[in-house]
C-alpha cells in the first residue's frame, strides 16, 4: 500500500501541508469583532504574517517550484521535458544538455495536431522506442484507483512526421500500458483485461489475450496487487520481439467488496471489486507468455498454489528471451528467485528468507555481461545491496557496514561505481554515497557537508549527470545539475528564493527535532512552537502520529512550510510528532521488524511513552491537554492511544483509520501479522477495537463512505462497539470520498474548519 494507503497516504497530506481531519459542528464566532480573531477568516495577503485556512487550502503560500519531469535522453548528456509552447499552442518536447544548459526543441507542438480535428493533443506523457525515432504520446488520462494509467495512446514517428491514434476501435481511454516492440515497428497495450499488439505502420491489431473479463485479469493486475506491490503493468516484451510476458490474475473465488453511493442519484448504486481481506481467499496469479503474432499462451510451471503464493516481479534478463521471476509466500518471509527461459523449464536459484517479512525486491540490475545481478537483503541485520552471481551460488557484499542502503540513484558502469542514499548517522536525513560494484563494501559520502538535511537525485543513464535538489524542512527545495563523480554543482536550476524570502516573512517557528525516550529506546521527534511562545506557561499538545511499519513522519525534508501544523501552533498549541519503533527508517532490520505480529500495540506504548518524556523534557507541554490524531494507519493509532493510554490522551481525531485488523487487505496485513488464523491473538491486540471500553476522552471519527482502501466499514464496526459499551464520541462522514477525503467541492476546506474546531472545542488553546 504505497500510494494513497493506510501507510502513506497521511504521510503525502502531512509533508504536503494538507491535513486531513475534521469536524461535525462548526464553532460559533459571533461574539468576535476582530476578524483576525477568527482563525477561518479569508485572507491572500500575508503582510501581517497571518496564516489563514483559505490561503493554506487553496495553495497561495510557498508554493516550491520543483524540476519538472526529468527524462534522461539515451545519450546520457541530455535530458528532456514537455513545456508550453507560449506562440503556437500545445506543447513541445524540449532537451537540455547537463554541461551548458543548451536548449533544443526536439519536437515542436506542431507535431501533435490531430489532423482530423486540427487540434492540438494534450500530451501527459511521451514513452521514446529503443531508437528514438518514434514516441508513444499518452493523453485523455482516466484514474484507475490511484493514478492515471488508463487512457488514449498516439504513435509520432519522427522520420515521416505521421501521427496517428493506436486501438481506434476500442472504447475511448481504455489503453494502458503501451510499449513498443524493441524493433519498433509495433506496439502492444492492455485493453479491457485482454492484451493487443497493434502494427504501427499498418493499423492491424492481433489479439494476445481473448478471455479478459471481470474476473480474469491479462496484462494488468487486482485491487490488492496494485496497492499493496505497486504492480500495474502487468506485460512485457521479450527482448527478441517474438513473444510478449504476461501475469493473468483469477478474481473467481476472492470476496468483492461494495461501495454504496447514496448521493450521485435518488437510487442508489453499487460499486463492487474484488478485495481479499486478511485471512481471506486471493485471486489465482500466473505468468505466461504467448507469440506476439498471436497463439497459444505457454503458462510456466511454478510450484505451489497459485492462491497461497504471490509473483510480484518478473523481468526478462537484457538481450535475452530468459526471465528472472520473484514468487513470494503467502506469509511473505520468503522469496525465491526462479529463472525461466522460454520454450524450458523454470530453475529455482535462489530463496531470500527473515524470520519477520520480506519486501519485493525492485534493485535488480544484471552486471558483467549477465553474469551477475544486484540484490537487496537484510540477512546480515541492515539492508545492503549485494552482486549476486547468475546461479545463485555467490552473494557478495556491494554496500557494508552498520547502516542501511536506503535506495539506488544510478551507476556509473564505466568507473564501476553504484550511487546509492543512506543516512548512518541521523535517521531524519538523506545523503548520496558511492560504492564500487566489484569492490569491498566500502562507501563514500558525496553529498556536500554543508547541506543538512535531505537530497534527491535524479541521474543520467551514464552516471555522469544528475538533477540534484537539496531541502530540509526549514529550506524550500534548491535545485541543480551536478556533475560526477566529484559532485560538483554546474549551475542552478531552481533556487525558490522567493518562497524562502515568503517563509522567512511568515516569522514561523519551525520544526525543533529532538530526541524522546520510550523506556531504553530512543525515539527520533519534532516541535513546533506557536509563534507568540513563553516558555514560562504551559501550551496543550497536539501529537501527529502514523505509527505503522512502511513510513516515517519525523523527516527533515521541506513539506510545503508545514502551514496547516504551524496553523495549529499559531492557534496556541504545541505540535510534536515521534517515530515509534517500526517506522521505515533506516535504523536497522531489527528496529524496523521488531514489530512483526504486534503491529498497533508497540506503536501505541511508544506514543505514549515518547509522550510522557517530552512532558518531562519540557515543562511548557500541559499534561492535563494532550490531543493525538492520524490518518490511515495513524487514525488506528491514534485510537489505541486514546484506547489504551486515556490517562495520557484526553482528545483524539482518528480519520479513515482500520479499526478491525481483519478488514484490510492480505498482502499488508498478513506481510506483519501473518493470518488472523495463525496469529488470533495478535489480530485482537492490534485491533483498537479490543479496547474501546478504555475511553475516557473526547474522540472524533471521521471516513469518507466510497473509501475503496480502509472501508467505511471499519467505522460502523467501531460505531456499534463504542455504542455498546455506552461511549460517547462525535462522527464526521464524507459522503463518496475515497480514503483522501478530498473529492467534490469544498472538501478539504471543510475538513480543516472543523478539525480546528474540534480541537478548539475540545482541547483548549493556549498558553496558561
Amino acid at each position: 500500500m504505497k500510494n494513497y494507503s493506510i501507510k502513506n497516504y497521511f504521510l503525502s497530506a502531512l509533508f504536503a501541508g494538507i491535513s486531513l481531519s475534521a469536524s461535525a459542528q462548526i464553532m460559533p464566532w459571533e461574539n468576535r469583532t476582530d476578524d483576525n480573531a477568527d482563525p477561518f477568516a479569508k485572507s491572500s495577503s500575508i503582510d501581517k504574517h497571518d496564516l489563514h485556512l483559505e490561503d493554506i487550502v487553496g495553495r497561495k503560500l510557498l508554493q516550491a517550484r520543483g524540476a519538472g519531469a526529468i527524462n534522461w535522453l539515451k545519450d546520457g548528456q541530455r535530458y528532456s521535458r514537455l513545456e508550453p509552447d507560449t506562440v503556437n499552442g500545445g506543447q513541445n518536447v524540449v532537451a537540455y544538455r547537463a554541461k551548458d544548459n543548451r536548449r533544443e526543441v526536439i519536437i515542436p507542438s506542431s507535431m501533435f495536431i490531430d489532423k482530423t480535428s486540427g487540434k492540438h493533443i494534450p500530451v501527459s506523457n511521451i514513452i521514446w522506442s529503443d531508437d528514438n525515432k518514434k514516441v508513444l504520446v499518452y493523453t485523455n488520462t482516466r484514474k484507475v484507483w490511484r493514478y492515471d494509467t488508463r487512457g488514449d495512446y498516439w504513435v509520432l514517428d519522427l522520420t515521416t512526421g505521421e501521427f496517428r491514434q493506436l486501438g481506434k476501435d476500442m472504447p475511448e481511454s481504455s489503453l494502458m500500458f503501451a510499449k513498443f516492440s524493441p524493433d519498433a515497428t509495433r506496439v502492444a497495450y492492455v485493453s479491457g483485461n485482454n492484451i493487443y499488439v497493434e502494427d504501427v505502420k499498418s493499423g492491424t491489431v492481433t489479439p494476445i489475450t481473448k478471455d479478459g473479463s471481470p474476473t480474469i485479469v491479462n496484462g494488468t493486475f487486482d485491487w490488492v496487487y496494485e496497492e499493496e506491490f505497486g504492480a500495474r503493468d502487468g506485460f512485457r516484451w521479450s527482448p527478441s520481439g517474438e513473444y510478449i510476458a504476461y501475469w493473468q490474475s483469477d478474481t473467481d473465488g476472492t470476496g468483492w467488496f461494495d461501495i454504496i453511493n447514496n448521493v450521485d442519484s435518488i437510487y442508489s448504486t453499487v460499486q463492487s471489486f474484488p478485495y481479499p481481506k486478511a485471512g481471506t481467499m486471493n485471486s489465482a496469479v500466473k505468468i505466461g507468455y504467448a507469440p506476439a503474432t498471436g497463439g497459444e499462451t505457454v503458462w510456466l510451471d511454478l510450484p505451489g498454489d497459485p492462491r497461497e503464493n504471490y509473483l510480484p516481479r518478473m523481468e526478462f534478463i537484457p538481450g535475452e528471451d530468459e526471465l528472472m521471476i520473484q514468487q513470494m509466500n503467502r506469509q511473505q518471509n520468503a522469496n525465491s528467485v526462479w529463472l525461466a527461459p522460454l520454450g524450458g523449464n523454470p530453475h529455482k536459484i535462489f530463496t531470500d528468507k527473515d524470520a519477520a517479512w520480506l519486501e519485493t525486491n525492485d534493485n535488480v540490475m544484471w552486471l558483467d555481461g549477465n553474469k551477475w545481478f544486484t540484490w537487496t537483503s537484510e540477512r546480515d541485520g541492515w539492508r545492503h545491496l549485494y552482486r549476486m552471481s547468475r546461479d545463485g551460488k555467490k552473494m557478495e557484499y556491494i554496500t557494508k557496514g552498520d547502516y542501511d542502503f536506503v535506495e539506488p540513484v544510478g551507476t556509473d558502469l564505466e568507473k564501476g561505481y553504484v550511487y546509492f542514499i543512506a543516512s548512518p548517522d541521523d535517521f531524519t536525513q538523506r545523503y548520496l554515497y558511492r560504492a564500487s560494484l566489484f569492490g569491498n563494501g566500502e562507501a563514500e559520502r558525496i553529498s556536500p557537508a554543508d547541506q543538512s538535511g535531505q537530497h534527491r537525485y535524479s541521474m543520467s543513464p551514464t552516471g555522469k549527470w544528475a538533477v540534484h535538489t537539496f531541502s530540509n524542512a526549514a529550506t524550500p527545495p534548491v535545485i541543480d545539475m551536478v556533475s560526477f563523480p566529484n559532485h560538483k554543482s554546474i549551475r542552478i536550476i531552481e533556487d525558490n528564493a522567493d518562497v524562502r524570502d515568503q517563509y522567512a516573512a511568515l516569522d514561523l517557528n519551525p520544526k525543533e527535532f529532538v530526541k524522546v525516550k520510550s523506556g531504553d529506546l530512543t525515539l527520533d521527534a519534532w516541535l513546533i512552537k506557536p509563534r507568540d511562545f513563553d516558555p514560562q506557561k504551559k501550551y496543550p499538545l497536539i501529537v501527529e502520529v502514523y505509527g505503522e511499519p512502511a513510513s516515517s513522519t519525523v523527516q527533515d525534508v521541506w513539506g510545503g512550510g508545514d502551514l496547516w501544523l504551524q496553523y495549529m501552533a499559531n492557534l496556541g498549541y504545541v505540535v510534536a510528532s515521534i517515530d515509534n519503533r517500526g517506522a521505515n527508517v533506516p535504523r536497522g532490520r531489527d528496529w524496523r521488524k521488531c514489530i512483526y505480529g504486534e503491529v498497533g500495540t508497540f506503536a501505541s506504548e511508544d506514543q505514549a511513552r515518547g509522550v510522557q518524556d517530552l512532558i518531562r523534557q519540557f515543562p511548557f507541554i500541559d499534561p492535563e491537554r494532550v490531543g493525538i490524531t492520524g490518518w490511515s494507519g495513524g487514525g488506528s493509532q491514534t485510537l489505541n492511544c486514546m484506547f489504551r493510554y486515556p490517562e495520557i490522551f484526553s482528545t483524539g481525531i482518528a480519520i479513515a483509520f482500520v479499526a478491525d485488523q481483519r478488514t484490510y487487505d492480505t498482502i499488508y496485513q498478513e506481510r506483519y501479522m501473518n493470518t488472523p488464523q495463525a496469529n488470533p491473538e495478535g489480530y485482537k491486540k492490534g485491533s483498537p477495537i479490543t479496547y474501546v471500553d478504555g475511553l475516557q476522552g473526547n474522540l472524533l471519527l471521521i471516513h469518507g463512505t466510497g473509501d475503496d482502501n480502509v472501508h467505511y466499514q471499519n467505522c460502523e464496526m467501531l460505531i456499534d462497539e463504542l455504542v455498546k459499551h455506552g461511549k460517547l464520541f462525535s462522527l464526521m462522514s464524507y459522503p463518496m470520498r475515497t480514503h483522501a477525503i478530498s473529492e467534490r467541492d469544498g472538501t478539504t476546506l471543510h475538513l480543516r474548519k472543523t478539525m480546528a474546531n474540534y480541537w478548539l472545542d475540545k482541547l483548549p488553546a493556549g498558553p496558561r
